[in-house]
């Protein structure tokens, strides 16, 4: 097997893409904070009400009407952001292949999809809402739970296809399909396939991952790991995302993101019945409030983040024991990672606070380093 090691020059320029990353992710946050209190401190809010009722007084038009001019604006301020962080940072670290009208073309069909699938969740909330004032929180939550379910199972089949082109993998590619075939198997996972998709039309990086559940379930590579990994690495890549099913990662996952919602909308309706008197909504239903209801949401989930991140990693370091207690091929998972690490310019020892903070995945380097001793516990020197 070549031998892979961790490329110096490419360490220091992975630092300094992260570093740049988190101060305009910080940047971000803080407008998206700026936003909402404008709209609930100068009134704003009532405003936009206030208008659309010379118009309609239909709650349904009301929710939509409000909805799109409240995520039309911020979308906007944030465009040249976005533009900056999605298309000029990466092509500046030699990370993108992707051609300006490609980046404009990926917004727009975020848009025409991330934008009917909000606002139906925002009539539907809000239609619980207006029914059901005092226990809407729980009946909500309930509706997320059968819809990430729903979305999960369909999303490889109805929404990954708008921006990706999946293909099963050629014949040239035989031995790797019955390979990882054969690894779902003993997985006791049943796949509907391996497919290639082109992650090179946008990217540098490389990807893979085990997507869908039930009947959707299929194995999809990056062309860009196809093309510059071995069999014995995809493999051991493979091994640990099958883990996460080994594992019952996805439903403990959609069992925890659901009692966090659970939780965040129960402090949203604490917070808007709050927001009825302090700022004069006439309840907690009044789309006026919606502002508010985002505010606490998100400030509960930045709040929370440490601790989902830390469950993540615990999980992760589960799968690639997996791994590697599965295929025997340590070598292979250090080079696959030491790869990883260089071609897509991660950071492999970010600062703990970081890594505490931001990454639902340990460091690279604890991962190669477990994988080390992994190797000396299978071939100890007599």
């Amino acid at each position: 097997m070549e031998d892979v090691t961790l490329d110096p020059q490419r360490q220091e320029r992975a630092k300094e893409y992260a570093k740049i990353s988190r101060r305009f992710m910080l940047v971000d946050l803080i407008i998206g904070i700026l936003y909402v209190l404008a709209w609930l401190g100068l009134g704003w809010s009532l405003d936009l009400k206030d208008y659309l009722l010379q118009w309609t007084s239909n709650d349904w038009l009301l929710v939509a009407g409000f909805g799109i001019v409240f995520g039309a604006v911020i979308s906007l301020l944030t465009l040249p952001l976005s533009y900056y962080t999605g298309f000029v940072l990466p092509h500046r670290f030699e990370q993108s292949n992707q051609t300006l009208k490609g980046w404009i073309t990926d917004q727009i069909k975020g848009i025409l999809v991330s934008g009917p699938i909000g606002l139906l969740l925002l009539e539907v909330i809000y239609a619980i809402l207006r029914g059901n004032p005092i226990t809407w929180w729980l009946w909500a939550a309930g509706f997320l739970l059968v819809f990430n379910v729903l979305l999960t199972n369909l999303a490889p089949i109805l929404l990954f296809p708008i921006f990706y082109k999946f293909i099963p993998l050629e014949d040239e590619h035989a031995d790797l399909v019955e390979r990882l075939l054969t690894l779902a198997e003993r997985a006791n996972t049943k796949v509907n396939g391996v497919y290639k998709f082109d992650m090179s039309r946008r990217t540098k990086a490389a990807n893979a991952a085990l997507t869908g559940i039930g009947n959707s379930r299929r194995i999809i590579l990056g062309d860009t790991l196809i093309d510059e990994f071995t069999s014995d690495e995809i493999e051991t890549i493979l091994a640990h995302e099958l883990a996460h099913h080994v594992n019952k990662d996805i439903p403990l996952g959609i069992m925890i993101s659901s009692v966090t919602t659970l939780v965040g909308l129960y402090l949203a309706s604490l917070g808007l019945n709050w927001g009825v008197n302090f700022f004069g909504f006439e309840s907690a239903a009044d789309i006026a409030a919606l502002p508010l209801f985002g505010l606490v949401l998100g400030a509960f989930s930045f709040v929370t983040m440490p601790l989902g991140n830390a469950w993540s990693r615990s999980r992760e370091r589960m799968a690639d024991t997996y791994a590697l207690e599965t295929t025997k091929q340590s070598s292979a998972f250090i080079s696959a990672f030491t790869r990883l690490a260089n071609q897509n310019l991660s950071d492999v020892d970010p600062e703990p606070w970081v890594e505490w903070l931001l990454h639902s995945h340990p460091a690279i380097s604890k991962r190669i380093a477990m994988a080390r001793e992994f190797e000396i516990t299978q071939n100890p020197v007599r």
